[in-house]
């Protein structure tokens, strides 16, 4: 009887050892159930990861809080103030060839940030043709008192200019005519891609797509594309103003500066200068160096390429940061005809202006008695062509917020 009584006892200390309360004993369904958990939360994670990762929703990119120069003070955003889920938002739109009606283009393929968001080529190459005009460089489309868009400004402003290449049969071909695809059509065909489902769920708080939330999260994107790392922005922290000597330029860079920045003397109403400066600085005003809104035509009334005909609309121009590359070649032809390719060439132009084409559009800067005559001589374009290679910067160029969210 004790024996058996011992056996009883023997094989409950066994069984008691087993329970699974007892550590270092594995229960098989409770490390299931905890596996199961870190997996949902691992795909919870991943739910958040768009594009393979260019996207992470818990840890955005910084556009909302750049650093901005303290002597920079224009700015054209208006209402549509940047954040930084509407600019991602806007980053995967700019580069995504869905918005073309063939899938071949997007925005980006007009506006390259190798090169300060411009086209090497003189037309970029659309959907169904090439553009009618030079694609302008994007670079600090925010810091300018001018609103409107487009070379001729025929967009009030540059949340109404995003969608108009869109909504254009040759360059991205959602125009509704000629057999086109509309714009209900994109948006339908947005609505059902998954990154676009979270991504305007997290701009929005749910996942309507419209026309005037692609045009938000577009422009917040390119005004947030800015260039304040140049060799001329190190110098204007150094110095109380413009026309000062700037301690980190070369004799040639400063000579070039004063050039830009001071008007011209005139031989008396004509416009043959006979000293001073260019004075390009009434146009392409510094330091943001971009258009005055009130500019007129330069003179310049081509067409784009090898079409024939004139062009008097031309009343704007980009920014004049980074017209060169790092690497001090220029990143695209300059006006919108792209017939100079050198900035030499475009000073050539300015060095003698001739009204007669274009008596009526012409800016009267330029009108000054029957003509401007700058008399340029081969130091003063030198000098002015090194003082604008100051205004290139570098981040512009490889800063991972402004790339391809798709490589």
């Amino acid at each position: 009887m004790k024996d058996k009584l011992l056996i009883i006892f023997v094989l409950g200390l066994l069984m008691s050892a087993c329970s699974e309360d007892q550590p270092g004993v594995i229960d098989e369904n409770q490390n299931f159930n905890e596996n199961d958990g870190a997996n949902n939360e691992n795909n919870g994670r991943d739910q958040r990861l768009l594009l393979n990762g260019a996207i992470d929703l818990d840890n955005l990119l910084n556009y909302a809080n750049q650093e901005i120069p303290e002597y920079i003070n224009k700015d054209n955003t208006g209402s549509n103030t940047i954040s930084n889920i509407e600019a991602s938002l806007g980053r995967v739109l700019f580069y995504d060839t869905n918005l073309s009606s063939d899938n071949t283009v997007s925005c980006a393929s007009c506006h390259q940030q190798e090169f300060a968001f411009s086209d090497p080529e003189v037309r970029s190459q659309g959907v169904n043709a090439l553009t009618g005009r030079h694609s302008m460089r994007l670079v600090n489309a925010r810091f300018a008192e001018e609103q409107r868009f487009f070379w001729d400004e025929r967009a009030d402003d540059l949340e109404q200019q995003t969608t108009m290449p869109i909504r254009d049969h040759g360059e991205m071909g959602f125009s509704g005519n000629s057999g086109d695809l509309d714009f209900d059509d994109l948006i339908e065909r947005l609505s059902g891609i998954d990154y676009y489902n979270s991504l305007f769920q997290e701009a929005f708080g749910d996942q309507i797509i419209t026309e005037e939330r692609i045009q938000d999260a577009l422009a917040q994107f390119i005004r947030s594309i800015q260039s304040f790392d140049s060799k001329y922005d190190e110098g204007r922290t150094q110095v109380n103003s413009e026309n000062q000597n700037f301690p980190n330029f070369t004799a040639l860079e400063n000579m070039g500066k004063r050039l830009f920045m001071d008007g011209p003397q005139f031989q008396g109403p004509s416009g043959i200068r006979i000293g001073g400066g260019l004075g390009c600085n009434g146009c392409h005003n510094a330091p943001e160096f971009d258009i005055d809104e009130n500019s007129r035509n330069n003179g310049v009334i081509g067409l784009a390429g090898d079409q024939t005909g004139i062009d008097l609309d031309v009343t704007r121009s980009p920014s004049l940061r980074d017209l060169f590359s790092p690497g001090g070649v220029v990143n695209s032809a300059f006006m919108h005809t792209g017939e100079f390719s050198s900035l030499e060439e475009v000073l050539a132009h300015y060095n003698d202006i001739d009204i007669a084409p274009n008596n009526n559009n012409l800016d009267q800067r330029l009108a000054r008695g029957g003509g401007v005559q700058l008399n340029m001589t081969q130091q003063e374009i030198t000098a002015v062509v090194a003082f604008l290679e100051t205004l290139t910067g570098s981040g512009v160029y490889t800063n991972e917020k402004w790339s391809n969210p798709f490589n």
